[in-house]
């Protein structure tokens, strides 16, 4: 490989929010979703070059900003973006609050489709709305969506949005089209906005393709709102940028007028030239480091079919997000994941942060090197040796 994945990065501070103290220093962090590999050159030299101008105020965003956008994604998933479809911010998480309070008002319901990211509780929360659950099917080591429940619940009149999770965190699941246009031909007959949360959407494994909802149909286009960045692909959720894409001018007004509300409508310089880069010139980069996730998968699934056999781990057909079901402990997820801190100095996520009912699992980031990965497992195996 051309790229060095393997290196292990002393931390500098620039992660020091997942451990506590210098005492903590041996936490090997295996839970939030970011990863432990330095960026694509072409994003670090341009941050340079951004530094050496020596002024950071305020930035207008350039055109050379919407057409890597644009280019980025006819080029690699076929879907035609329009300039003035795409709105800049400082995140996902932000986006996905003001587009719920662009298309809501207080005591309307949207679904999601659990287990899910747990920021789409909050968003839904925060914006005063109710969240109804259209629970994923677990079987055969997957999940697959309840299609007879979701035309059930989307045809609430006080339903007004589904958040799409494409690719699904934590999950596993890359959507397929047929599995997509299920999705949209129900939430068109009831009158439900799909706001799909994309931000996963470049890692996908080998077998699997990521399909832009929005580029299925033009109706589902001017019927959806889609949220990317490249934070998740390249490693850059630090610098705090984001895009909300629709094709409808009256949505994207609505939608502009929330960010100003919310106060996200200013991003970082900083982010602006790293999504430049990446789109632009990270391409190679990323397909390396889409090989590198893919055997670190096979090496995580392997090891546990040797060593925690009673520990089933889903498919994983995208994201860096593995789920494991941790039934035949028979404790709460919490439990686990505090047991496993404080016993093995190894950080997961507890299932049940995903949703009540799934509180027998726990999600392992794998974003790292192989031979952090390997550390951590095994400190996994010999924690699960002590609680079973």
């Amino acid at each position: 490989m051309k790229y060095n994945f393997d290196e292990i990065i002393p931390r500098r501070g620039t992660n020091s929010y997942k451990w506590d103290s210098a005492n903590d220093a041996d936490i090997l962090p295996m839970w939030v979703a970011d990863m432990d590999f330095r960026t694509a050159s072409a994003v670090t030299e341009a941050l340079k070059k951004r530094v050496e101008h020596g002024i950071f105020g305020y930035v207008r965003v350039p055109d050379s900003y919407y057409h890597a956008v644009i280019h980025w994604f006819d080029r690699r998933h076929n879907w035609k973006i329009e300039r003035e479809w795409i709105i800049y911010t400082t995140g996902v998480v932000p986006a996905l609050s003001a587009i719920i309070k662009a298309l809501t008002n207080p005591g309307d319901r949207v679904l999601v489709q659990t287990p899910v990211y747990n920021c789409f509780f909050s968003s839904i929360r925060n914006n005063d709305c109710e969240m109804i659950s259209n629970p994923l099917i677990y079987e055969d080591n997957t999940y697959r969506i309840d299609f007879d429940d979701l035309e059930k619940k989307a045809a609430d009149p006080k339903v007004k949005l589904l958040l799409l999770c494409n690719p699904h965190n934590p999950a596993g699941r890359v959507w397929s089209k047929q599995e997509l246009i299920r999705i949209g031909e129900i939430c068109l007959r009831n009158d439900v906005w799909v706001v799909s949360d994309e931000i996963h959407c470049e890692l996908v494994f080998p077998g699997y393709t990521y399909t832009p909802f929005a580029s299925l149909s033009e109706e589902f286009q001017m019927h959806s709102v889609t949220c990317t960045s490249p934070s998740k692909a390249f490693n850059l959720a630090g610098l705090q940028i984001a895009n909300i894409i629709s094709a409808d001018a009256d949505i994207r007004k609505k939608i502009d007028k929330a960010i100003n509300i919310n106060e996200v409508c200013d991003v970082n310089p900083f982010g602006v030239e790293a999504l430049i880069a990446a789109y632009n010139e990270g391409e190679e980069w990323l397909e390396e480091l889409k090989s590198y996730l893919f055997a670190n998968y096979q090496y995580l699934k392997n090891y546990f079919n040797e060593h925690l056999p009673d520990f089933p781990v889903l498919k994983l057909e995208g994201t860096y997000l593995v789920w494991v079901d941790c039934s035949v402990l028979n404790k709460p997820s919490e439990e686990i994941v505090t047991a496993l801190l404080e016993k093995e100095k190894v950080w997961v996520n507890e299932g049940s942060m995903y949703g009540e009912d799934r509180d027998n699992f726990i999600r392992i980031n794998i974003a790292c090197p192989r031979q952090q990965l390997a550390k951590g497992l095994e400190r996994l195996k010999h924690a699960f040796g002590q609680l079973s």
